[in-house]
């Protein structure tokens, strides 16, 4: 779905005093950045925040909706909410929801990952192997 860009510039706008806020454009959708942590996505004419344990509550108290990138597969999700219309229209309101969401996603961004599996020899190193044997 594409973006309106005059919904983005004024997105943008309402963010101004959260300082050093950036766009990417990406698969019919708008990336928001703060510096260089992702924390918003604009699709349509929504905007959504990312949230984690920190922050979910005040969404899902609100009844928002979560971010589906297909349309054709409902079932998937991801972690980011829809942001209240009030809040948005609010710059400061809009500020202090957005800098929890850049808390939530450098908190998803340093949280521990689960230990990747060993790797397998590639076939270069198996004949390398070989030849020094």
């Amino acid at each position: 779905m594409a973006v309106d860009n005059d919904y983005v510039a004024w997105i943008l706008e309402q963010l101004t005093a959260a300082g050093g806020i950036s766009l990417r454009r990406m698969f019919g959708a708008v990336g928001l950045y703060r510096g260089d942590i992702f924390f918003a996505i604009i699709s349509g004419g929504t905007l959504y925040f990312k949230v984690d344990d920190t922050n979910r509550g005040e969404y899902v108290s609100r009844h928002m909706s979560q971010f589906r990138p297909y349309r054709d597969r409902p079932e998937i999700s991801m972690a980011y909410y829809e942001v209240p219309a009030d809040v948005i229209e609010d710059p400061e309101e809009c500020v202090t929801w957005a800098l929890r969401s850049v808390t939530a996603a450098g908190n998803c961004a340093t949280s521990p990952k689960r230990p990747s599996p060993p790797k397998r020899p590639s076939a270069a190193r198996k004949k390398a192997a070989k030849r020094s044997r």
